[in-house]
């Protein structure tokens, strides 16, 4: 049974800065690239949702890397999957977290 996934504001938010920013440095075909897989990543989740390694144990935070820049943080809670927000992996690693402690 797959998991039912919901996004909060945060991590939608994440998601359309990410999409933009694609599509203006590197165009709309890299960025429905980009798309695509992130949605093979959600669908992977779904039925698998403790693919992700284990970010914060305490709060149940999980992240999955999307690409090679950025990582989905996730909590998993009874049958639905959070997507709390999306990271650049490229900063600061100590400010990935810094919200959820």
């Amino acid at each position: 049974m797959a998991y039912k996934i919901i996004w909060s504001k945060t991590a939608e938010k994440d998601f359309d800065k990410i999409v933009n920013y694609i599509v203006s440095e590197w165009g709309n075909n890299i960025a429905a690239g980009f798309t695509v897989k992130a949605n093979e990543i959600f669908n992977l989740l779904q039925y698998y949702p403790e693919a992700g390694s284990v970010e914060l144990e305490e709060k149940n935070i999980r992240g999955f890397l999307v690409s090679k820049q950025v990582r989905l943080l996730y909590r998993i809670k009874g049958k639905k999957i959070i997507f709390l927000n999306f990271f650049d992996t490229r900063s600061n690693p100590s400010k990935k977290l810094k919200r959820f402690k």
